[in-house]
């Protein structure tokens, strides 16, 4: 393990298939991990192994709209990857993919 001080980490999306390996890895990197996402392709299966870890916070959120967390750093993974789900819905899928990141707002903890 490498010797660095733990980080809160928000991943959007965090319930998608990449989105939860991510958590996974940042877990077992000794960091606190907030996931949000709002299950339109994200299933609560790929993270429930997860839940019983006191450092993994889950956090049922659209990132269209404002959401204010005290954290460290934000990896946005929220947005539909498959053409099914993101033709869709089109101005829903530019919203998270243009809009989300900017409305989560980091605030420097610690």
């Amino acid at each position: 393990m490498k010797n660095y001080s733990s980080k809160r980490i928000m991943v959007t999306g965090g319930a998608g298939f990449l989105g939860s390996h991510l958590c996974e890895r940042l877990l077992a990197e000794r960091h606190e991990v907030i996931c949000v996402d709002n299950f339109y392709t994200g299933r609560r299966t790929n993270i429930a192994h997860l839940a019983s870890n006191p450092y993994f916070e889950v956090i049922r959120h659209d990132i269209t709209f404002p959401l204010y967390a005290e954290v460290d750093e934000i990896y946005n993974l929220a947005c539909p990857a498959s053409p099914i789900h993101y033709q869709f819905d089109p101005v829903q899928t530019t919203k998270t993919s243009v809009h989300g990141p900017s409305i989560c707002s980091v605030l420097q903890s610690g």
